[in-house]
């Protein structure tokens, strides 16, 4: 399968909410590590991780926007939307826009990252600035912690 549609595979699955659909995407060791549901090991673990996704919004739509790969590593810029089915933000219409990261193992992906333009889908969603500011503080620690960003950290 090559990357275009693999890609088309991802949005679909998630927009139609199937967890096995998605899982089958990825290695059986495979992770997808998602900016608010964490890092997710396997294919039951990420097809788990879907239904909080239709647990906490519907009406998804994701598109993936100018895909590049040398088939072992790709990224695509994406543009994702839900409506929010959490009691205090029901209905608001969330959009993020951001890059993903995937590393693939032949036509499977082992690893998805998302990398988002947070700040913006945290206003939509209506969040008090205290939370938000407490959200982006925990962001930015575990970002702090990584040991590619020490050399940033010490000049």
């Amino acid at each position: 399968m090559n990357f275009t549609a693999l890609l088309e595979n991802f949005c679909h699955a998630v927009e139609a909410g199937n967890g096995q659909e998605l899982a089958a995407l990825f290695t059986s060791d495979g992770i997808y590590d998602d900016m608010f549901y964490g890092r997710h090991q396997g294919r039951d673990a990420i097809s788990d991780m879907l239904g909080l996704f239709h647990r906490d919004g519907e009406n998804f739509l994701w598109e993936m926007i100018d895909p590049v790969t040398d088939d072992v590593t790709g990224y695509a810029r994406w543009l994702f939307s839900y409506d929010s089915r959490r009691p205090e933000n029901k209905g608001r219409r969330v959009i993020i826009e951001g890059v993903g990261c995937f590393k693939l193992r032949g036509s499977e992906i082992a690893v998805y990252e998302d990398l988002a333009r947070s700040g913006e889908c945290l206003v939509s969603l209506g969040l008090p600035q205290d939370k938000i500011g407490r959200i982006l503080e925990k962001w930015t620690a575990a970002q702090h912690a990584r040991p590619d960003v020490q050399r940033h950290l010490s000049c």
